[in-house]
């Protein structure tokens, strides 16, 4: 019984991978969620390793030029929040559309996230790209920084289209069910980065030496080979969804459901990305080695908990599609299954990080003023991440379910008006210094799950219409 069950365990997974054909409004809940969720975790590894690839080869370089790449990530990191936003409004539609089984509604959605994710890039890339320089100043960079690294921004900016297509057609592959294709794009890519950069920095072969303006040829070179996959994909109609050049004319009706959907999704995002901004500057009150340790434990954090997105974002697609097909008490299954899954590995997961904080914050740094706050960070933060996990699959099944403002206010509640205000006190009024920050973050993660399990129990996300 065992060894049957063992072999149903190594076929779900096999086929998650290899994309087998399945009906996320009927097949088994928890075969489904596995089979959204495998590729996804792959994926959200996959467009990690970009930047951690550039930084890799530019790290022979010298401290100018990975200064280059990190300043540079810190003004990409806009463009990431609005592609993850836009993606947002494209998976709740075209999942919305794919269990309507209306096949032209989701092309329509495809075509209509697409165009706006065009016009998004060519405003970053006409307003970004030809102020490069002012914005690296703007950052703090240094003279040396700006003449050394100054043609990396520009590509990067120029070529921001290939970061938001990327995101955007792969939450429409996502949405209708072709997670499989979504994480195959990803691989793409990133093998192609890995390659080319070394190439195009060094000048190996045949390539110019172009230095750190090389790394932001090679990524926008994989990526954008990526986005021509993804169209190829699209066009010849090899997914689930179907792109022609009548679903890219604009489309007014679909146009404003994407806008509100992506608008208030990029605001909830932002939302997020603005707490850990204001945690840095807490922490910031007690020194360089205090904001070197929270960096360290929190970067650490982060990478871990990028299998969590990956199931949040099963969960998200199951609610859009059975919704559509009609079917909100499976789509409810689907999401405590998924909540199940996150809580159980990251279980496991803030466990290690409580046990063996010291050897993970060892293998980043040996300042012995440093440590303290790094252990401190990953075992406070870590006891709260099984929450989280919960809490990040509850949010994306309310987009998912197109209810987009409820999550984003959870965010405004807990991360700015609870969070940003009891770690300041708790780090400035009593003795916990820099450990209030970190209990505060980790409390905030609890009551994510908690807050946001009421408010799904409440069931008015099976009632949206989008």
């Amino acid at each position: 019984m065992l060894l049957e069950h063992q072999r149903g365990v190594w076929a779900t997974l096999r086929d998650a991978v290899r994309g087998a054909p399945i009906d996320y409004t009927t097949a088994p809940v928890g075969r489904a969620v596995i089979m959204l969720a495998v590729p996804m975790v792959i994926e959200m590894a996959m467009e990690s390793i970009f930047a951690v690839a550039d930084v890799f080869w530019v790290a022979h370089l010298g401290a100018d030029a990975v200064a280059t790449v990190g300043l540079t990530e810190s003004i990409m990191t806009l463009i990431y929040t609005a592609a993850m936003g836009l993606s947002i409004g494209a998976t709740a539609l075209v999942a919305r559309r794919t269990g309507e089984h209306d096949a032209d509604g989701a092309s329509r959605a495809a075509g209509q996230s697409i165009l706006l994710g065009l016009g998004a890039a060519a405003v970053v890339a006409a307003v970004g790209a030809p102020n490069a320089d002012a914005l690296l100043r703007i950052m703090g960079a240094p003279d040396s920084v700006v003449e050394s690294g100054g043609t990396f921004t520009r590509i990067m900016l120029a070529g921001n289209a290939t970061v938001l297509l990327l995101f955007l057609m792969n939450a429409v592959f996502r949405g209708a069910g072709d997670a499989a294709v979504a994480m195959r794009v990803l691989i793409l890519g990133n093998v192609l980065n890995i390659v080319l950069g070394p190439c195009f920095i060094f000048g190996l072969g045949p390539f110019p030496e172009m230095g750190v303006a090389g790394a932001a040829v090679a990524t926008n070179i994989g990526r954008g080979t990526a986005v021509l996959f993804q169209i190829a994909t699209l066009v010849r109609g090899r997914g689930r969804v179907r792109v022609g050049l009548r679903h890219l004319r604009l489309d007014m009706p679909t146009m404003r459901s994407v806008l509100r959907l992506s608008g208030t999704g990029t605001f909830q995002i932002l939302v997020g990305t603005a707490s850990y901004i204001g945690l840095v500057r807490i922490v910031s009150l007690f020194g360089s080695s205090a904001v070197a340790g929270y960096t360290i434990g929190i970067r650490v954090i982060l990478l871990a908990i990028l299998p969590a997105y990956g199931v949040s974002n099963a969960a998200a697609t199951m609610v859009g599609q059975n919704l559509g097909a009609g079917r909100p008490d499976r789509a409810e299954r689907a999401v405590w299954t998924a909540a199940r899954y996150n809580m159980a590995f990251f279980a496991i997961a803030g466990a290690a990080f409580l046990l063996f904080a010291p050897r993970i914050a060892a293998l980043f740094t040996t300042d012995p003023a440093v440590m303290p706050s790094a252990v401190a960070c990953l075992r406070i933060v870590g006891v709260g991440l099984p929450f989280y996990a919960c809490g990040m699959v509850l949010t994306q099944s309310f987009n998912g379910a197109g209810d987009t403002w409820t999550p984003t206010m959870v965010n405004i509640g807990l991360f700015w008006a609870f969070e940003l205000p009891a770690a300041w006190w708790l780090s400035t009024h009593t003795p916990l210094a820099a450990r209030g920050a970190f209990i505060a973050l980790a409390v905030s993660f609890s009551a994510v799950a908690l807050v946001g399990a009421l408010l799904f129990r409440r069931g008015t996300w099976k009632t949206r219409r989008v």
